[in-house]
């Protein structure tokens, strides 16, 4: 695995119009492994358009992105589902879990489309959920957990597969202040244990937990 897990050089994003919308201008970005990064900026300043392409959900117009050294920007849409189910996990704001499938099933779908077996999949969601200090709650159903709860059942799920890069995407937005910072504590510890974490947020106190922080607004990242 290369030490630079995401590399982007000179991307823009441009959706069609009349005339054409530019969201992202010139983005360079290297985040090596084992960094925390936060992208802090104000709604509309194209975070949510960079945490797609940084996810492998959409793709530059121009310019380049390597992850773990792989040019993802020409891959076709098979190789890139693949990229994404094997290095990256996603953190949500609205924790996407399912309601109708316990906390221990839930976690377990991080390794479901690697083609990890059923058994493997259950012993790694049980060894994050014990990380994470959900084993107890393992056998409920999101809607029976709290907002903190939730959001440490998925940050369990992001990580079954072993990925190479943690996108977080506001993920305290749904959360109260002890919730949310306990939430935060435990992206430090992921972090202090070697992960690779890239976290969207608006919130600059929440972007100041992060090892280094960058601002993105109207389409422009700078330190």
């Amino acid at each position: 695995m290369s030490d630079v897990v995401v590399r982007l050089a000179g991307v823009c994003r441009t959706f069609p119009g009349d005339p054409p919308v530019e969201v992202l201008h010139d983005i360079d970005l290297t985040v090596t492994n084992g960094e925390f990064v936060a992208i802090v900026g104000p709604s509309g300043s194209g975070k949510s358009t960079l945490l797609n392409v940084l996810g492998l959900l959409d793709t530059p117009t121009t310019g380049s992105y390597l992850l773990d050294g792989l040019d993802t920007t020409t891959a076709g849409q098979r190789r890139r589902a693949r990229l994404r189910a094997a290095r990256i996990g996603f953190v949500f704001q609205s924790f996407q879990l399912l309601p109708h499938l316990s906390v221990l099933e839930n976690a377990s779908l991080g390794g479901l489309y690697l083609g990890m077996s059923g058994r493997s999949r259950n012993r790694r969601a049980e060894q994050l959920l014990d990380r994470v200090g959900l084993s107890h709650r393992r056998h409920a159903r999101p809607t029976t957990l709290s907002g903190g709860e939730r959001q440490r059942a998925a940050i369990a799920r992001a990580l079954v597969a072993g990925p190479s890069l943690l996108l977080a995407d506001e993920p305290t937005g749904n959360l109260d202040t002890a919730s949310a910072g306990s939430v935060l504590e435990l992206f430090e510890e992921l972090h202090a244990d070697g992960a690779t974490i890239v976290m969207i947020t608006h919130d600059p106190g929440i972007a100041g937990r992060a090892g280094r922080s960058m601002r993105i607004v109207d389409g422009r990242l700078s330190a």
